[in-house]
């Protein structure tokens, strides 16, 4: 299946580079690109890709308001957003994070990891960068935890679902957590689904979100 990307960066040779980059992988492609934040909002409800690809700092509206309007619908249909940042620990990013994005890459990193970067966050599976993305939520959320108006109800959560999303948190991929927990993979993957359910959350990068801001884990 094929994965189609909205590239979204005010630079017009990046916007060039990229998508000719994308647009040579047999399975991504590129159906349309934005010059400013406005017009990747407007682009992403029109052409509903699976991933948009965006810059942070773009003129009209920045990256971070876009995402958190392309996101807003919360529905699994909706595109899921990766960051485009020059320094992994920048306060921007995190607020991306929080408005709804799926993750982040470096515009410093080798090309071939922006690609895998577009397909994991397509597949919706696993955590971006784990180690990085982790130690920047942590470092962030630690001064600004959520109002009580905002806070998601775990008491709904299970014992077990509450041990699960711990572990998610801390960077734990599906098969280290049925290892960790004595279970099947299937079984994670029923656990995890319900807890992105019971949380409202639309991936597993919301749910490291949700914990480090909720207190439920701590920085690592």
């Amino acid at each position: 299946m094929t994965i189609s990307v909205l590239v979204a960066d005010d630079e017009a040779l990046l916007r060039t580079a990229f998508t000719s980059l994308i647009d040579a992988e047999e399975d991504l492609q590129v159906v349309g690109q934005a010059a400013d934040g406005k017009q990747a909002v407007e682009l992403a409800g029109r052409l509903a890709p699976d991933v948009v690809l965006m810059d942070v700092r773009m003129p009209v509206m920045d990256g971070i308001e876009a995402t958190a309007l392309i996101t807003g619908a919360a529905t699994v249909s909706a595109p899921r957003v990766l960051i485009l940042t020059t320094f992994d620990l920048d306060k921007y990013v995190f607020e991306a994070l929080r408005a709804g994005a799926s993750g982040f890459a470096l515009k410093s990193r080798p090309l071939d990891e922006l690609l895998s970067a577009i397909r994991i966050v397509a597949e919706g599976e696993a955590l971006l960068a784990p180690s990085v993305t982790r130690r920047l939520i942590a470092h962030f959320s630690r001064a600004s935890r959520v109002p009580p108006e905002r806070r998601r109800d775990f008491g709904q959560l299970t014992e077990r679902e509450r041990e699960v999303l711990s572990l998610l948190a801390r960077g734990l991929s599906n098969t280290e957590l049925a290892s960790t927990l004595h279970v099947s993979l299937p079984t994670v993957k029923t656990h995890v689904s319900r807890i992105l359910t019971k949380l409202g959350a639309r991936d597993r990068t919301q749910l490291v979100v949700i914990a480090y801001e909720a207190g439920l884990v701590s920085a690592p």
